[in-house]
């Protein structure tokens, strides 16, 4: 497959992978819930950049997802080959709202977006608690290794119909 010219990857790459077998569906290309299931490991990854790991759970700490607003650029289907990038969009004492975007590893071309929100949480008073010094600190870091990317057009989007037969208010 041939790279669009002026093909830009944006964000830290944080996962790779191929479509399975069993991610298809019956419209012969990847599935929601996988798409899910794949954007869910990239935030696990920068979460484990974060020091957020399973010796840090163990540990009484953790991170819940709150929020994700997922789109659809382009299908994905069996076998392709997929990158997963990061973006800070911003980050607080206690969470994290970030923007992932897959891409066909090959073409390079945008398959799909995910805009997410986590917040750390005390796991034994199931409270929001605030992230360690440590993980702030690669939170800084790795804000300042971003620079000053554009926020996606895709973030913070609202879902509506163009011209809706019924809508509520």
């Amino acid at each position: 497959m041939s790279v669009a010219p002026g093909t830009v990857i944006e964000g830290f790459e944080v996962v790779r992978g191929r479509v399975a077998e069993g991610w298809i569906d019956v419209n012969g290309h990847m599935n929601v819930a996988d798409y899910l299931g794949a954007f869910d490991s990239a935030v696990v990854a920068f979460r484990e950049r974060l020091g957020i790991d399973d010796d840090y759970i163990s540990g009484g700490h953790s991170t819940f997802a709150v929020e994700c607003h997922m789109t659809y650029q382009r299908e994905l289907t069996l076998d392709v080959p997929y990158l997963i990038t990061t973006q800070i969009l911003g980050y607080s004492r206690t969470g994290l709202h970030q923007f992932n975007r897959m891409y066909h590893a090959e073409a390079l071309y945008l398959a799909s977006t995910a805009e997410s929100m986590t917040l750390h949480v005390d796991l034994g008073t199931r409270k929001v608690t605030p992230w360690p010094d440590a993980a702030i600190a690669k939170l800084d870091t790795a804000a300042r290794e971003q620079g000053r990317m554009p926020r996606p057009s895709q973030a913070g989007r609202q879902i509506r119909l163009k011209n809706p037969l019924f809508l509520t208010e």
